[in-house]
């Protein structure tokens, strides 16, 4: 395992596109801490956004996992190039030639995807607890350490996604032109979601029904580990409680959920293998 992400990372250091793309990356990541530098005064109106509790323990896992995973499409133009560059460079026919098999060039670009995603976990991981320590109400160790399920379910995300960039990667060979591809599979999923609703127009839990099915497709499964954390907030709940609002639902993170993404990401990567062993190099 050492040996293969050696090979990766020598590659990565040398490719400035991704070193940039990289520091961006986690740059963003960071710059989830400005928002407590957020700030309105408006006459006798003073706004901080900090003090609305989104920095709370344990709401601030829910919070920067969700916030950090909109990020992860720097680190997957990463993965993309990566596999880009092996055909552009012939680096992977030369890999090869120097013995390494198939199966250990899949296992090299999966392990580095394994390594970039608990990397970014780690980094939330800090960022959140120097955030919470500064401006959660709440400093017990106990509350500090629950709802830490939801950088699990980052991990798993990211984990998912880049697998999935990285099937594209091989599939067309270009990274822009993989990137367009995970696109279209968005724009699919999307109206593929807008014939349910219509499709089960009629029924009185037209939304249920259509969570249900789409639960299983690959970008939505992905998207359903961490849901907004917006309407959790107690705030957000007060006000919705004084107009009539309704705004409860299921936030947490459930095994069935963790599951379709792993087989998932399995899939991914199994059909990247079968497509490089098939393909003639």
């Amino acid at each position: 395992m050492l040996r293969l992400l050696n090979i990766e990372f020598h590659k990565l250091k040398h490719n400035r596109a991704s070193r940039v793309l990289t520091i961006i990356y986690f740059a963003l990541l960071t710059s989830i801490a400005l928002i407590a530098a957020i700030k309105f005064d408006i006459g006798p109106v003073k706004f901080h956004l900090a003090e609305q509790g989104i920095f709370n323990f344990p709401y601030i896992w829910h919070f920067n996992a969700f916030m950090a995973s909109i990020f992860k499409l720097f680190l997957l133009l990463v993965i993309v190039s990566m596999m880009a560059n092996e055909y552009s460079n012939r680096t992977l026919k030369q890999n090869l030639i120097d013995g390494l098999s198939k199966k250990e060039f899949i296992l090299s670009k999966f392990y580095t995807v394994i390594v970039f995603a608990a990397i970014s976990t780690l980094f939330v991981f800090v960022v959140s607890m120097i955030l919470g320590l500064m401006y959660s109400d709440y400093n017990e160790v106990a509350i500090i350490f629950s709802d830490l399920e939801y950088l699990f379910a980052f991990f798993i995300k990211l984990v998912g996604f880049f697998s999935f960039g990285l099937f594209f990667g091989i599939l067309v060979k270009r990274s822009a032109f993989a990137v367009g591809a995970l696109l279209v599979w968005f724009f699919i999923e999307s109206i593929f979601k807008g014939f349910l609703f219509w499709k089960f127009r009629d029924l009185d839990s037209t939304s249920d029904k259509v969570n249900q099915i789409m639960q299983f497709l690959p970008l939505e499964s992905m998207s359903n580990l961490i849901k907004e954390p917006f309407t959790r907030l107690n705030a957000v709940q007060s006000v919705a409680k004084q107009i009539g609002e309704d705004l409860s639902k299921d936030f947490s993170v459930h095994w069935y959920q963790i599951a379709i993404v792993l087989l998932w990401t399995f899939l991914f990567i199994y059909s990247s293998f079968r497509l490089l062993k098939k393909r003639d190099l």
